[in-house]
């Protein structure tokens, strides 16, 4: 075997339509830096040839006979642990599963066209190629069983932390929470949600790099285990302390000077959409002091302006932790910016949060504009 062919990537293609797996190789092959070495047509073929083939990386299907993809996905996590990339639909049902399979332990998602039969995976060629190779690069790591939300205690706030403000307090600004990831960040911001208290004085905006039908089912599964309110943001909602604001995949989000959200569903901002340096820079601009940034795992450098532009306002920024993260990019970035505060381990964030809005609502339980 040449260098060359030592250095490629191999890939197992785990997938029950034979159309599928073909268009799949030929992606695969298309890359010189990829190579396919198996093919198995339903989980119970994946997980016996993720053992004995030791691929660098996996394509997992989810919808496939004897067993599906998200068991074949808990299986391998917690047997054989591989990088696994899911291949999956934009409906409802294929969202919904693509999110569960990223709390099991996948790494990243690439959605299937939505054009039935005449499936063409070339439009997404270079997204998955590309996810394929950075994958290869994740330490993984065996996992165990897990709840259903994944929820973590926090640390109690004190007793002294000041009541939230109300919706009815028109004209006053409180503290605002933008959590920003990419890959890895759905199950992240997941985690620091659920260890959240249901009374958290701050509105929280989630800007993580997903395709508009997965916002919408992630909104619906964050709903389930936060104990904080959530919705899809909308716009010209004016956003209120206690309540969660999902950006839709489709659309860029900013809070205007009348702490209004706005969407726009222009092109590419720094090649992201949603960008989440348009909404902290905004959110920096409208709330200053009171604004925080938790920059959570992701690939590339989204949000490290945005967090030092919450630095510069006088804000703070948390950055997620290299051992936690499944990508340290948007984290490393933001730390070399000069914009962060702390750099913490992920089950710690929810605590500083708390901490960080309990000092802001003490201090000033608001401020008039």
């Amino acid at each position: 075997m040449s260098k060359a062919a030592e250095k490629k990537i191999r890939v197992l293609v785990v997938d029950d339509s034979a159309f599928m797996c073909k268009v799949l190789q030929q992606i695969i092959k298309s890359d010189p830096m990829l190579e396919v070495v198996g093919e198995a047509r339903d989980g119970r073929e994946g997980i016996a040839l993720a053992e004995s083939l030791q691929p660098d990386v996996i394509t997992m299907d989810i919808n496939m006979p004897h067993v599906d993809g998200l068991q074949a996905t808990e299986r391998i996590m917690a047997q054989n642990p591989r990088p696994i990339v899911i291949v999956s639909s934009e409906s409802r049902e294929g969202a919904a599963s693509t999110l569960k399979a990223l709390e099991l332990g996948a790494i990243d998602f690439v959605p299937k066209p939505s054009s039935g039969i005449d499936l063409d995976m070339k439009s997404v060629s270079e997204d998955l190629t590309r996810k394929l190779k950075l994958a290869a690069k994740v330490r993984v790591v065996r996992t165990v069983a897990r709840s259903a939300s994944g929820a973590q205690t926090s640390p109690a706030v004190p007793d002294e932390r000041k009541a939230p403000v109300t919706s009815t307090q028109v004209g006053m600004k409180f503290p605002i929470i933008v959590i920003a990831g990419s890959t890895g960040g759905p199950a992240a911001a997941s985690r620091v949600i659920s260890g959240l208290p249901k009374d958290l004085p701050a509105a929280l905006l989630v800007v993580l790099h997903m395709p508009a039908a997965f916002t919408k089912q992630f909104t619906l599964q964050l709903a389930e285990l936060s104990s904080i309110p959530v919705k899809e943001a909308e716009a010209g909602e004016a956003v209120q302390p206690g309540m969660i604001y999902v950006c839709p995949g489709s659309h860029h989000i900013r809070l205007s000077a009348g702490g209004r959200i706005t969407l726009d569903s222009g092109p590419r901002i720094d090649g992201y959409r949603p960008c989440a340096n348009v909404a902290l820079e905004s959110v920096a601009a409208y709330a200053r002091g009171l604004a925080t940034a938790v920059v959570l795992t992701g690939m590339g450098d989204d949000a490290a302006k945005g967090a030092k532009a919450i630095d510069d306002a006088g804000g703070h920024v948390i950055a997620q932790d290299e051992s936690t993260s499944t990508i340290f990019g948007m984290p490393a970035e933001a730390i070399k910016a000069g914009a962060v505060d702390e750099v913490i381990p992920l089950d710690d964030i929810a605590g500083a949060i708390e901490k960080r809005v309990a000092k802001l609502t003490r201090l000033s339980p608001v401020a008039v504009r």
